[in-house]
């Protein structure tokens, strides 16, 4: 599940720098962002989102070490290592209870400044995009490009097929990054449907470790499919799953839930997840994540260990 994670927040970042049009042509010069987003990805301790990172985090949410993770983990994993990432500055929000909050997002998406003008603060102000503790001048022009990751669980043992028509409207909307979910023991990338069939990818692949080169160029040829794309029949799927969605602007985000409302909430007696405009008031307050005052993400600890072991002479056998 962690390289699922891994798969849709790469493709999060291609539609943040390259745009959702761009597609991976084999052996064709590609642009310095592509090479920044691979670099990200890398399986070394000190790449952001590398398998050392997510791993290590997931100790925070009471995963140990090669321990399984559902969707909901990884979901939490990826929102706790994107503050460590200055350069994509996304937001990431996990739905919680199966709530999406309007007001929570907005507030979150709307990043401090010194250079916003008082007019388009009043404007957030008025639909909402401030907290009622909050002044207009607290905050910036820029939204924050959006991660929106949504887990839920569609029944008990098995997918509700009450469900799967608004679990296919999904994959329609241009917002969309696809699913996390799977079977049992596998962890798979959903990408899209074709009539009751789910198409996925899936990382189960063994590959050869790749690192950077010395001028920065990745060898991209692993980190792509080089086959067709597997399908599975849909109420074949864990009813534990994870929706993503990207949203780079404000209108995006605006765009998605005129959607979520037009299409997953109609004539749904029973609904996949709420989308309400204010926060609940039974709720903790909502306080938007910021970066904890640390210059480590915790995969450091990782490396102290191995260092412990790497000089012999330090031990000395003792026989008894």
């Amino acid at each position: 599940m962690l390289r699922c994670g891994q798969m849709m927040l790469a493709q999060a970042l291609i539609c943040r720098h390259l745009g959702r049009d761009w597609l991976w042509e084999k052996d064709r010069k590609q642009p310095e962002e592509y090479h920044r987003i691979l670099r990200c990805f890398l399986d070394r301790k000190d790449c952001c989102y590398s398998i050392h990172q997510m791993a290590q985090m997931g100790v925070g949410e009471g995963k140990s070490i090669g321990e399984w993770f559902g969707p909901n983990t990884v979901a939490q994993v990826l929102k706790k290592l994107a503050l460590f990432d200055e350069w994509n500055s996304l937001a990431v929000y996990v739905s919680m209870d199966n709530t999406v909050v309007i007001e929570d997002i907005k507030k979150m998406c709307w990043s401090p400044s010194q250079s916003c003008s008082s007019a388009h603060c009043s404007s957030l102000l008025h639909k909402g995009g401030l907290g009622r503790n909050q002044s207009p001048a607290e905050f910036c022009c820029s939204w924050k490009p959006l991660l929106l990751i949504v887990p839920l669980r569609l029944g008990i043992n098995h997918i509700n097929p009450v469900y799967v028509d608004a679990f296919k409207e999904c994959f329609k909307m241009p917002q969309s990054l696809g699913a996390l979910g799977g079977k049992p023991n596998n962890a798979y990338y959903f990408i899209g449907f074709l009539g009751d069939e789910l198409i996925y990818l899936d990382p189960h692949t063994t590959q050869l470790f790749v690192d950077s080169e010395e001028n920065g160029v990745v060898d991209d040829h692993s980190f792509h499919c080089q086959q067709a794309p597997h399908r599975m029949k849909i109420l074949n799927l864990d009813p534990s799953v994870a929706l993503g969605f990207f949203c780079k602007e404000e209108k995006d985000f605006d765009n998605w839930c005129s959607l979520v409302q037009k299409e997953i909430h109609k004539q749904q007696s029973l609904r996949m997840f709420e989308l309400v405009q204010k926060h609940p008031p039974h709720w903790p307050p909502f306080v938007p994540p910021t970066k904890p005052e640390v210059t480590t993400t915790g995969a450091e600890l990782i490396e102290s260990m191995d260092k412990l072991f790497e000089l012999e002479e330090e031990f000395e056998i003792l026989s008894v």
